[in-house]
This record gives C-alpha cells, sequence and structure tokens, in this order.
C-alpha cells in the first residue's frame, strides 16, 4: 500500500505556504516502522529519487530539504549489505543537491560506520553505562567528537541531564568544531502522538494534496505483471511438455506401427513363401501324379496289345486248325469216293 499509486511527489514535500515559509512534513511511520526493511527501501527510494530529480547545487547557505529519521537504528537491523552499501553511495553523493540528512538514535554505534563518517554535525545526549559493552560505546561516541581541553567528554557523556547535550557542527571552512557542553531549548510543540481530531484538521486543511493523494488508483501492479508472467511461463511450459508428451506419444505410436507392419510384411512375405512352396510341390506332385498315370496308362496299353496281339495269335491258331481239320476231312471225303 505505502508503494502504491499515486505515487508520492517529494516536490509536494518542498512547497512553501503562502508567507513563503517552508513546512514542516511529517511521516506517520507507526505501522511501516514495524517492517524495517520496507521502511529502508523506502529511506533508499526517496533519497535516490531526490539525487535525480535535483540539479547539482553544491554548499549552499541553508540546504533545500533537511530529512530526520527517528529511530535510524530501525533503518539499518537486518538490513541487506547491498541495501546498506547503495544507502551509504546515496548518503555520500545527496548533499551536493542541497539535502541534508539527520539520523536520530540513542547510540552512534546502531548506525554503521559508513554511514556515520558522512554526519559530520553531532548532537550528543546522555549515556548511561552499566555494562562494559555500554562503556566501550561511551567511550567510542566521545572520541567522535573533536577534543575539547575544557572536559573530558567521555565523563562529561556519563553527567548530562535532561536537555544538556555535547554539540560540534562544521564551521566557516567546513572543519568541525570543537565539542561543546550546552543545554537544549525546551521544544514547544507538543511531544506525544497527535490525536485523531489533530489528524483529521490537518487533512482537511491540505485539500490539494488530498485531491491528489486521498483516493488510491489500484493499477496493474509489477507483481501482478511478474505473477502473469510467471503464470504464463508456467502454463507454456505444460504446454510444452503436455506437446512433448504428445510427440512423444506418437512417435512411440509410429514406431510400433511401423513395427506391426514389418512384422506383417514379414509375415506376408514368408506366408508368400509357403504359398509359393506349397504351389510347387502339388505342381510336383501333379507332374509326379500324371508321370505315373501315364506310366501305367502305358503298361495298360502295352497289356491290352499283349492281350490282343495273344486273341489274334489265339484266333488265328484256331482258325488254321480248322481250316486244317476241314482240309484233312475234305481230304478224307475224296478220297472215299
Amino acid at each position: 500500500m505505502f508503494f502504491g499509486e499515486p505515487a508520492l511527489d517529494l516536490a509536494d514535500w518542498m512547497a512553501c505556504d503562502e508567507s513563503g515559509a517552508g513546512y514542516v512534513n511529517i511521516l506517520n511511520a507507526a505501522r511501516l516502522i514495524s517492517s524495517p526493511q520496507i521502511y529502508a527501501m523506502f529511506l533508499l527510494w526517496m533519497l535516490s529519487e531526490l539525487y535525480e530529480t535535483l540539479p547539482e547545487v553544491g554548499d549552499l547557505e541553508k540546504p533545500k530539504f533537511v530529512f530526520f529519521f527517528d529511530e535510524a537504528h530501525l533503518l539499518f537491523d537486518s538490513c541487506p549489505k547491498e541495501l546498506q552499501d547503495k544507502i551509504v553511495q546515496v548518503v555520500k553523493l545527496v548533499r551536493s543537491k542541497g539535502v541534508g540528512l539527520y539520523f536520530i538514535t540513542q547510540s552512534p554505534s546502531d548506525i554503521p560506520d559508513e554511514v556515520l563518517a558522512q554526519l559530520s554535525n553531532r548532537i550528543q545526549h546522555g549515556l548511561r553505562a552499566y555494562t562494559p559493552a555500554e562503556q566501550k560505546a561511551v567511550k567510542a561516541a566521545a572520541a567522535a567528537f573533536r577534543e575539547n581541553p575544557a572536559f573530558d567528554s567521555a565523563q562529561a557523556l556519563l553527567e548530562l541531564g535532561t536537555g544538556e547535550a555535547l554539540v560540534s557542527f562544521l564551521d566557516e571552512e567546513g572543519k568541525p568544531a570543537v565539542v561543546e557542553r550546552a543545554l537544549v531549548v525546551t521544544p514547544e510543540c507538543s511531544m506525544g502522538a497527535a490525536d485523531a481530531a489533530v489528524l483529521q484538521q490537518v487533512v482537511q486543511a491540505q485539500a490539494p494534496l488530498m485531491e491528489k493523494y486521498g483516493t488510491a488508483v489500484d493499477r496493474e501492479s509489477a507483481y501482478e505483471l511478474i505473477a502473469g508472467q510467471k503464470a504464463q511461463a508456467e502454463e507454456a511450459d505444460a504446454l510444452a511438455q503436455e506437446r512433448a508428451a504428445l510427440e512423444a506419444e506418437r512417435a512411440a505410436f509410429e514406431e510400433q506401427k511401423a513395427a506391426e507392419e514389418a512384422k506383417a510384411q514379414k509375415a506376408a512375405e514368408k506366408e508368400a513363401k509357403a504359398v509359393a512352396a506349397a504351389a510347387v510341390k502339388e505342381a510336383e506332385r501333379q507332374a509326379k501324379a500324371a508321370e505315373k498315370a501315364a506310366e501305367q496308362e502305358a503298361k495298360a496299353a502295352q497289356k491290352r496289345a499283349e492281350q490282343a496281339a495273344k486273341t489274334v495269335n489265339s484266333v488265328i491258331g484256331q482258325i488254321g486248325r480248322e481250316a486244317s481239320r476241314q482240309l484233312i476231312r475234305g481230304l478224307f471225303g475224296a478220297l472215299k469216293k
């Protein structure tokens, strides 16, 4: 929701009223601060946006814009190294754009050394040291100041009361001034959280901003686009897998079909060979049968011929015998006469 639309326009934060006085903008981060990484990403986005949009101005008499980040340690708790490096880079560069940064936290040790080294103006309230680690932190905080011969900074930090602080700012030449022990002016504003009635008054007084930011725009987000692309990719992958499975199934079917056709062709060739062999065998059998029948017929014909010859010979013999008998009879008859 925080990074939704309409997006924050930082130019709205640098506006002035009719008299030319600037505004104090307060970000209600009561819920946002419970998500430190989102808070850190917001910080990085905001500083990067300022760096990219504001022109280079160098050292101004007073900055165009000043940020105060309360509970700054939350920005760096569990902060990924890549994000922390980017924050350090932007903190180093954004000063040339006329932007001032203040990190507010309980102890300087809450802020990474790379960031702390870029912060030249220091206001340190009293610290209490009850453990060796806390005593070490007090000594480190005191050592960060330019030493003042008039007092011991480490001892002073332990003695500071309410409304007191050790302060050190850059002088006219841009060098850190010696640390001084100072009293802080009592705040003239309310120190408690604003109630609902006060917040409502602020909202009503900022009608143009409410008209611009009051209604959320729910466009298709980058997350939804990425999720849609992921869904399309998954669907395409599923289709590709299904297509590959179908192709594999088709290839297997074609292979099986080719194998069956080859098997059928082999069976047909085998059957054709068997039929041809049977036909040859049958032809040979019929030829043998015909040859045998011809042999039998020849034998039968020969037998008939032999039988006929015998019959003829018998008839001829009989006729010869009868003729001889008749001849003999005639001869004997003639003799009798």
